[in-house]
Parts: structure tokens; sequence; C-alpha cells
């Protein structure tokens, strides 16, 4: 976007927002990396304003509303008939002559009709030269001014905003009563996504839950599978620092979906090891066979992940989102075929070995021998 770094100004007077908003851009002239700094309200434009004498048109039995209906009609017009031509319409418009009301000399001329005859505008009102602004700005029917910059080559919206902030916190800690400030641009739109992401978060990991419970019906391998999930997070880092890419909202959603998809992988390792138990295996013996007999499975699945997304690296909006998905399979695979066994072998429980108890020989009787017949 064009000035990706915004702070908007919002209160209910114009002239104090175009003041607080000149103070905010020489400060923001000041933050590293902030370029062209600027508001978005354009300079002031030249204008007359009409000045009633309220006593003077007051005895001319005239009223402000009056004078206000009159002076439309004078200069902008107002439609007393329509002629037809052929198969369209023409409105026919009274105002004053184009060199009375075109003029700023002739306007004091213009003529008011009253009770008492026609009344020249400069005896019942002063035409003061003034500015204004030509255009007003409003958020949520609020008056509002934006403080905006562009970005430096080689540095990111949010970093320059962060910057800012410090610079601008004493400006913001000085808002009259009634005035506030928001952060835009990049950030601010940032800020609203993830707000709106990690509302969600407690309904997508409760549903995670369930689904493992009903696939897993244990809680250790439950929670096996869930501490797998981080195991991505070190290779789209790692990505996303060599790639010089943002760590921004669509690589969030990358880190998001990547998280899914090692512990679908785990999911799978898991349940091969439970299975292999199941059917008598021993423990050592069950994870060891499962892990070798899941590896290729694994390996070629995020293969074809991988290579899916190079081409989604050279967009400008998806290239961060396919850059942490490539780093992050790349090692979630091989971190999964060492980390799951290692940790499904701490949490099994260690089996004791049985006692074997010998029992001692029974004394065999003695045969007794009998007198001699």
């Amino acid at each position: 976007m064009n000035y990706p770094v915004q702070f908007r100004l919002l209160g209910p007077d114009p002239q104090v927002l175009r003041m607080l908003g000149d103070e905010w851009v020489a400060a923001l002239r000041q933050v590293p990396g902030a370029v062209d700094a600027q508001v978005d309200w354009n300079e002031r434009m030249p204008s007359l304003r009409l000045e009633l004498d309220i006593e003077r048109i007051a005895q001319l039995g005239l009223s402000p509303q009056a004078v206000a209906t009159s002076m439309g009609a004078l200069l902008s017009g107002v439609t007393a008939t329509q002629l037809r031509e052929g198969n369209r319409g023409v409105e026919v418009v009274l105002r004053a002559p184009a060199a009375e009301r075109l003029g700023l000399a002739a306007l004091a001329d213009l003529t008011l009709t009253t009770a008492q005859g026609p009344v020249p505008l400069s005896q019942v009102a002063r035409l003061v030269p003034t500015a204004e602004e030509p255009i007003l700005w409003r958020r949520n029917r609020e008056a509002v001014i934006t403080v905006r910059a562009e970005v430096a080559p080689g540095l990111q919206a949010p970093d320059v905003t962060n910057a800012a902030l410090p610079r601008l916190a004493a400006l913001n800690a000085a808002l009259p009563v009634g005035y506030r400030m928001e952060v835009g641009g990049a950030a601010g739109e940032s800020a609203k996504a993830n707000a709106s992401l990690f509302g969600m978060f407690p309904i997508m990991v409760a549903v995670m839950l369930v689904l493992l419970m009903i696939q897993l019906r244990r809680f250790g391998p439950t929670l096996l599978v869930l501490a797998t999930a981080p195991l991505g997070i070190p290779g789209a880092a790692a990505a996303l620092l060599i790639m010089d890419a943002p760590f921004g909202f669509v690589a969030l959603l990358g880190v998001i979906a990547l998280a899914g998809m090692i512990m679908r992988n785990t999911l799978i390792l898991v349940d091969q090891v439970r299975q292999d138990i199941e059917a008598g295996h021993s423990p050592r013996e069950a994870i060891i066979e499962s892990t070798v007999r899941r590896a290729r499975p694994v390996l070629l699945t995020a293969l074809a992940a991988i290579f899916a997304f190079v081409p989604l690296t050279a967009s400008a909006f998806w290239g961060p989102m396919a850059m942490a998905m490539i780093g992050g399979l790349l090692v979630a695979t091989i971190a999964t075929l060492f980390v799951v066994p290692t940790l499904y072998a701490l949490s099994l429980r260690r089996e004791r070995p049985l006692a074997i108890q010998v029992a001692a020989p029974q004394p065999q009787p003695q045969p007794v021998h009998g007198a001699a017949e």
C-alpha cells in the first residue's frame, strides 16, 4: 500500500487536528526509515465568510435563513420552470448575471429583496476573507487527519512503525481531551487481522483435541502429538531470514498450516506404534519398526508439499507463507523422524523385571526300616 506507516488523529475540531498533524509530521520526520512524512489533508483554500449584522437584518424583517436562501438563489440559482425541446426537458434557472456573481469585488453589491425594497448586501453583512479545508476526512463520523510516511528501501513498515511509537509517545500523552491516536497502515491492518485470527484459536485448539482424542483415545499420545506442533518454527524463521522476507499475516498463516501438517505426520507415526504394541510387539521393536516403515511416506509427502510451494515464493503476497512452509517442512520432517520416537519412548512406562522365585526343594521322607521279621 501507499504510505504503509500511518498514524490517525481523531477529534472534533478540524483546526486542532491540523495543528496536531503538523506537530506529528515534524516528529515522524526524525524517525529513521520514515521517508516523505506528510498529512493526507490538502493545503487550505481561500474563501469568503459572510458575517451578518443581526440587528440590521432584524430591522429589515429578515432572518439569517432568509439571507442564506437569497444568496443561494443569486449565486447558485433556483429553477423557475422547465422547457421541452424535442424529447428532453431543459430547466430554466434564475440567478444573478455572471459579471455580478463571479467577481469577488461585485459580491458586496448583490441586492437582497426585503419588504422595504432591494437592499445591497454590503449594508447587512461583511465579507471576511479566510481559508478553509477543501476536504474534511472522516472515520466513523469523526474528523480524522492521517500522518503518514513511506518506508526506506530494505526496511519493513511494522519495524518503522514500532520505531516511531516511542518518539511519538510524548505527543500522544499530550493530546487534548477528546482527541486520540490510532495506528494505521500496514501495522494497523496486520494487528486487525491477527486479532480476528487469535479470536478463533480457542475453538481451533478445542476441535483439534476432540479429533485427536477420537483417533488416539488416550491423553498421553494426544499431548505428544500437540507437543510436536512447534517443530517447524525454527525452519520457518530460518527460511524467512535467509530470503529476507517479513513475518507478517500471510507468514503466520503458513506457520499455522505447517503445525497442522506436522501433527498429521506425528499422528500417523504414533498410531502405527500403538497398533504394533497392541499386536504384541515390544515397545522398543514397535517404535523402531514403525519409524522405519513410515519414514518413506512422511518424506515423500513433505517433498511433494515443498515442491508445490516453490512457485509461490515469487509472489509478492504469498511468498512469505510459501517460504515459511518450505523451511518449516524441511526441518520438521527430519525432526519428526527423530524427536517423535524419542518422546514416545520416554512417555512409555518402563516395565520392571519380574522377580523369579525358585521354590526350595521339599525334603523327601526317609523310608522307615522296620525290624527284621
